[in-house]
């Protein structure tokens, strides 16, 4: 899962997609920590992606950098603990002023059950599961 990490704090930007009814639904995120043992991203409860993720839990990320691609699937469970948000927070201080771990609109998830796997177009894929 580290691996997992270090490339999307590599790429910065990764983008998220969900499921709303039978549209998916893709957008660009750039969240994401490991808080005990386990991947999280965040995001705003008021957003659409939270009801969509709470509709159905099952989504992907997907991730570019360097001639090699990443993706992420699995259900993403939300975390309402303040030690999760802080910790989220305290890595990401630019969020500050939008979130606060004490607020009923931040949300930190984490991923369950999930597969990620590493492409390039000279590799054989790489499968980590956590």
């Amino acid at each position: 899962m580290q691996e997992v990490y270090e490339f999307l704090k590599k790429c910065g930007t990764y983008y998220l997609a969900t499921v709303e009814g039978d549209q998916p639904r893709v957008r660009p995120f750039g969240t994401v920590d490991i808080f005990e043992g386990k991947l999280y991203i965040q995001t705003g409860k008021v957003k659409n992606v939270s009801k969509q993720l709470q509709a159905n839990p099952k989504a992907e990320i997907c991730a570019y950098a360097d001639g090699k691609w990443l993706r992420v699937t699995g259900k993403l469970i939300r975390d309402d603990r303040v030690e999760a948000k802080k910790h989220m927070l305290d890595n990401y201080p630019e969020l500050q002023s939008m979130y606060s771990p004490e607020d009923d609109n931040t949300e930190v998830l984490y991923f369950k059950d999930a597969t990620a796997v590493f492409y390039s177009f000279t590799e054989e894929p790489k499968v980590i599961k956590f």
